[in-house]
């Protein structure tokens, strides 16, 4: 097996993972997040903490994606590659920032039951959750989804609809973001569910792909988009 065969399998697994833990992580914090200030109900700080540990395999995921397909973006073109893996990494940061807000909340409502004045605190947890959750997920994720599927895209590593489907689910994705930020709807929510379908289908439709079959074939010039510009800037 070749380098490249596997940095596509490697990058297709960590795919699936990366949907697999972000789906778990949501639907384990979710009873927490939705309870009254203060609550803990029966099994809410059990199920907050396997939604952590979700949250932090998601983490490594992200990371992971960004770092193994590096290189073979890199080869196509070098700022792209820069830019993506510093995306990748500034999602992740994020994403562990809103883990850290769930489990501080876990342990404020452990302690602090039947105490009150907590409540403030309480909901800014919850919120600064929720805006991790806006920000690291659908907005750095729209945008590093944009630029990996524009390399993917001119350099035909794999074919032109799968690229498409991250061409227009990257900006999708990121203008829903924007939309909940100002009030439009609610993230989790019929209207944000239903832009954040076609990202969805890019990550699941490409992991298949870069598993079952890796990358394309070199097709001439254009599987090296930007390394003209890289070497007259050496």
């Amino acid at each position: 097996m070749s380098s490249d065969r596997r940095t596509a399998v490697a990058a297709g697994v960590l795919f699936l993972v990366t949907e697999i833990a972000a789906i778990g992580g949501l639907a384990l914090y979710q009873p927490l997040l939705d309870a009254a200030p203060g609550a803990l109900g029966p099994g809410a700080a059990t199920s907050a903490l396997r939604g952590a540990l979700c949250e932090l395999v998601l983490v490594a995921a992200v990371i992971g994606t960004g770092t193994v397909l590096f290189p073979v973006i890199r080869r196509r073109h070098e700022g792209v590659a820069l830019g993506y893996a510093c995306l990748r990494l500034l999602e992740a940061v994020v994403i562990a920032v809103g883990v850290l807000g769930v489990l501080t909340l876990v342990t404020l409502r452990q302690e602090a039951a039947g105490v009150g004045g907590t409540a403030g605190v309480d909901r800014a947890l919850v919120a600064l959750h929720d805006w991790t959750f806006l920000l690291g997920p659908n907005i750095a994720l729209g945008m590093n989804t944009a630029l990996l599927a524009y390399v993917m895209y001119r350099a035909r590593l794999v074919p032109r609809f799968i690229a498409v489907l991250g061409l227009v689910g990257g900006p999708l994705i990121c203008a829903s973001g924007v939309a909940v930020m100002f009030g439009a709807y609610e993230q989790v929510s019929v209207a944000g569910s239903a832009l954040a379908v076609p990202v969805f289908a890019w990550e699941v439709v490409l992991a298949v792909r870069l598993i079952a079959k890796g990358f394309e074939p070199a097709r001439g010039r254009a599987d090296v988009v930007g390394t003209s510009q890289t070497t007259h800037a050496r």
